[in-house]
């Protein structure tokens, strides 16, 4: 079996879609903390679901959520099923600044796959949107934990952006706003938050 990759912080060159001009607008997708707090300007923020791939909680945190020592989990995009979450759309001249913005949180590791997915906006139209998906080769995918594992890791993770529990909790109460049912989140928040009142 090959060995993962070692999640070393290696610059990544700049993924342009096809169809895109560095005057367009970007989309970018977000079906995790995204969803609750983007961290960057936009002008269009869109429900939108994303077929080939899954909402999971399938990536150990070393640093926003976890530690090397404690890991935490967090969410990530898995290939198989659907997901919805929130497109937002940023004017051209804010694209660059976002792009920056966006490795700088989310690719610490490169453990995520950088890459543009169509995906179908709640009003009907088909955009074409930065989404991150899981590499699977890489040492902090977590691959098929049970749920008490999962847990496990949320419970004890800490880390530069806060504790992990807040994270999953947050992550689904806005999916609850939205009508979005997740068995495993929805299964999680109860525990963290019999954990928290008991």
């Amino acid at each position: 079996m090959a060995a993962r990759k070692a999640a070393s912080p290696v610059s990544l060159p700049a993924l342009v879609a096809p169809e895109a001009a560095s005057s367009d607008d970007l989309w970018v997708f977000g079906y995790g903390s995204l969803m609750w707090r983007p961290g960057f300007e936009h002008v269009e923020r869109q429900r939108a679901i994303l077929h080939g791939f899954h909402r999971a909680l399938c990536i150990l945190s070393y640093n926003h959520r976890g530690t090397r020592e404690k890991p935490g989990l967090v969410l990530g995009l898995d290939r198989g099923g659907a997901c919805h979450g929130i497109a937002y759309r940023v004017a051209a001249e804010n694209v660059a600044a976002t792009r920056a913005y966006l490795t700088e949180r989310e690719q610490i590791s490169m453990v995520y796959r950088e890459r543009f997915h169509p995906l179908r906006l709640q009003d009907g139209r088909r955009v074409t949107a930065i989404a991150y998906t899981v590499d699977r080769d890489h040492v902090q995918y977590s691959g098929a934990l049970s749920r008490e594992q999962q847990l496990f890791h949320v419970r004890q993770g800490v880390g530069k952006s806060g504790a992990n529990p807040d994270y999953v909790l947050s992550t689904h109460a806005h999916l609850v706003e939205m009508g979005v049912h997740d068995a495993l989140l929805d299964w999680m928040a109860k525990e963290l938050k019999s954990t928290a009142h008991g």
